[in-house]
C-alpha cells in the first residue's frame, strides 16, 4: 500500500501544507523539527517494511525455483536447500557450475569451427 502512487501524493501534500506553513511558524526551529522527526520515523520504519517485503519476495522466488527443480527430471534435488549451504559449500558449487559453463562454451566454439571448416569446402 506504501508503494503506491496515492501514498506519493499524500507525501508531496504533507510537504506542501508543512512548506505552506512556514511562515506561520517564522520558519522556527520548532516548525522545521517537525519534518525532520517525521520524516526520520518514516524512514526508519520503511527500512523494516522493505526488509520484510524483500524477505517474503525471496522466500517465494526459493520456493519456485525448488519446485521446478523438484519437478525436472534429472535435475540435482540436493540443489532445493541451496539455501542453507554454508558459503564454503556454495563456492565448490559455483566452481563446478563454472566447470561446466566452461566446458559447454568449448563445445559450442567446437561445434562453430567444424561448421566453419565444412563451409569452406
Amino acid at each position: 500500500m506504501l508503494g503506491t502512487a496515492w501514498s506519493f501524493v499524500v507525501a508531496i501534500a504533507i510537504i506542501a501544507i508543512w512548506a505552506a506553513t512556514g511562515h506561520i511558524f517564522h520558519y522556527s526551529d520548532t516548525w522545521q523539527l517537525i519534518i525532520n522527526t517525521g520524516t526520520t520515523i518514516v524512514t526508519f520504519l520503511m527500512v523494516f517494511l522493505i526488509q520484510n517485503t524483500q524477505n517474503r519476495d525471496s522466500k517465494a522466488v526459493n520456493l519456485k525455483l525448488d519446485e521446478l527443480i523438484r519437478a525436472v527430471g534429472g535435475a540435482r534435488n540436493n540443489l532445493v536447500d541451496l539455501e542453507r549451504m554454508s558459503d564454503q559449500e556454495l563456492v565448490k558449487l559455483q566452481k563446478e557450475f563454472q566447470r561446466i559453463g566452461n566446458k559447454a562454451n568449448e563445445a559450442k566454439a567446437d561445434v562453430a569451427g567444424v561448421k566453419k571448416e565444412l563451409k569452406s569446402r
